[in-house]
């Protein structure tokens, strides 16, 4: 049966539509004097910070861009020279971005009435979760364990950041896990550790929209773009996909019955 739910932070469970990360990359790659797009800053979105950086310079638009600027291809020491500038902005606002998603308490909640333990996995740094922990927990959210990249050899997709949480929970196998998240890295690192994976759309980077612009929205393009990021996760392997948080515990019946008849993710 479901042991534990690990979840992601921004995107999934703070941070309607994950605005903090994608602001600080248009930003320092403007000071560049390099237009990315949100689409570009958006897509690796979930992996260490560094590395999204790293994922953003290999596009070949950006690469080109950086070509025609610079004379030469990014280099390694670019990437440094980027993340230089994107940590201390990053920790300068991520306080700001730490409100919990609607939904998201209150399933926390349910999930603990239930016996089930509360995991999270990221891609902010050690540093960066210092500062979102303190702010997530004034209102309200606090999983029983937190896991960044620092902790382990690598990040999403890489599965360390899980088995981190499930020697933490005392969860085993890691089929009774769930993993959950917002970007096609995190259901890449579900995947990989072999965990129920799950999708969430509403309020998720790969939706890319504010709470503000989902309520505006046209009803049927809603409906279009929904469909569109579903089609991506189910692409990289997601178990289940859902429209908003507050859905989740609605799968845990389903996914203990096919527990219990020995299917396995």
């Amino acid at each position: 049966m479901i042991q534990a739910v690990i979840f992601d932070w921004a995107g999934t469970m703070v941070d309607y539509g994950c605005f903090a990360p994608l602001n600080v990359f248009m930003e320092v790659f403007r000071r560049k004097e390099i237009a990315i797009t949100i689409e570009e800053a958006r897509a690796p979105m979930g992996l260490l910070k560094r590395d999204h950086i790293r994922e953003i310079l290999r596009m070949e638009r950006v690469a080109g861009l950086w070509l025609a600027r610079y004379g030469q291809l990014p280099q390694e020491m670019d990437i440094d020279e980027l993340y230089a500038d994107f940590e201390p902005m990053m920790l300068a606002v991520v306080h700001e971005y730490a409100e919990p998603i609607s939904g998201s308490l209150a399933l926390v909640d349910r999930l603990r009435q239930a016996g089930i333990r509360i995991g999270s996995t990221t891609g902010y740094t050690a540093e960066m979760m210092a500062i979102v922990t303190v702010e997530a927990k004034k209102r309200g959210y606090a999983p029983d364990h937190v896991v960044t990249p620092n902790d382990v050899p690598a990040g999403r997709p890489y599965p360390w950041m899980m088995y981190e949480n499930a020697a933490a929970l005392n969860v085993y196998p890691t089929y009774n896990m769930i993993k959950v998240g917002d970007t096609v890295s995190d259901i890449q690192e579900g995947v990989n550790a072999r965990a129920w994976t799950v999708g969430v759309i509403q309020g998720g980077s790969e939706l890319g929209m504010s709470e503000e612009e989902v309520a505006a929205c046209d009803p049927q393009q809603l409906l279009m773009r929904m469909a569109a990021v579903a089609e991506t996760f189910r692409a990289h392997g997601a178990h289940y996909v859902i429209d908003t948080i507050g859905e989740l515990d609605t799968l845990l019946p389903l996914i203990n019955e096919r527990l219990l008849k020995g299917d396995r993710p």
